[in-house]
């Protein structure tokens, strides 16, 4: 197969504060820093990456498309995540192993248990 996966793009109304947010939280790099796109990568050399870009409107509605972190230790990740300015959300999943937690523009994504050894 010659399709690699280049990035994810991220809509946000402020690209930079909301990439730089992706990067300390993910402890990724910085690879673009123009006005239009911000571009955060594992390593310098390492796709996907995660690309921002400005759009006019807010976000309205649940994402079609999120992101799924699995941590070594769940409670500290989520106390991690929400002092970097995460917050919890309500998306309807009712009592479940994971935590749905929401970006600083309110993008949605999951904080799973550990994996069982």
């Amino acid at each position: 197969m010659t399709l690699e996966w280049e990035q994810l793009v991220v809509d946000a109304a402020d690209p930079h504060a909301l990439g730089r947010w992706w990067a300390e939280a993910l402890g990724w790099v910085v690879v673009g820093d123009l006005p239009d796109e911000f571009e955060i990568r594992p390593a310098p050399d390492r796709l996907p990456g995660l690309l921002f870009v400005p759009v006019p409107e807010a976000k309205t509605v649940k994402n079609r498309l999120h992101l799924d972190f699995r941590p070594v230790d769940q409670e500290a990740e989520v106390a991690r995540l929400l002092a970097l300015g995460a917050r919890r959300v309500d998306i309807g999943q009712g009592e479940q192993p994971w935590v749905v937690l929401a970006d600083p523009e309110g993008n949605e994504f999951c904080v799973l248990r550990p994996r069982r050894g």
